[in-house]
């Protein structure tokens, strides 16, 4: 058998894309695995990944992240959540896990009574200054143990 040529071997850098191409990204404390997770978004959802992680860190100042299931998270203490991302199919899906007290109240239910999410779709309109008020308000809210 011939001996294996440097180069060679599969790319095992780019984290691999789960349904709805969701990158797979360990889990991880920080904003490393949560850049690792922005730089994996497939396509338009890595320009609306960096958009959201801007908007977190300029609106809530010491904002801790995490990666947890596939999702980054957005939170106060490093134990509790406010915030989470998840790239599906057609759109990058927000969960304010206390978003049914935020104010106005973000557009989609949930089954959970608490979490309300905000869909980002390619080419529609996104209304980044009432983002960052609901990230405002859901950074003062009790957070998620996850």
């Amino acid at each position: 058998m011939p001996p294996k040529t440097p180069g060679k071997a599969a790319d095992n850098s780019q984290p691999k894309l789960l349904a709805g191409g969701n990158p797979q990204i360990a889990k991880g404390s920080g904003d490393a695995p949560v850049q690792a997770y922005i730089a994996a978004m497939p396509g338009w959802k890595r320009d609306v990944g960096q958009r959201i992680d801007d908007i977190v860190e300029r609106t809530v100042p010491g904002v801790q992240k995490a990666v947890k299931w596939n999702s980054p998270l957005y939170g106060m203490d490093g134990k509790t959540w406010f915030l989470g991302v998840h790239c599906l199919t057609k759109y990058v899906k927000v969960a304010f896990f206390r978003g049914a007290s935020l104010t106005p109240v973000p557009p989609v239910a949930s089954k959970q009574e608490h979490v309300r999410y905000f869909h980002i779709t390619e080419g529609e309109p996104f209304d980044e200054k009432q983002f960052a008020r609901w990230v405002k308000q859901a950074s003062k809210q009790p957070g998620e143990k996850m």
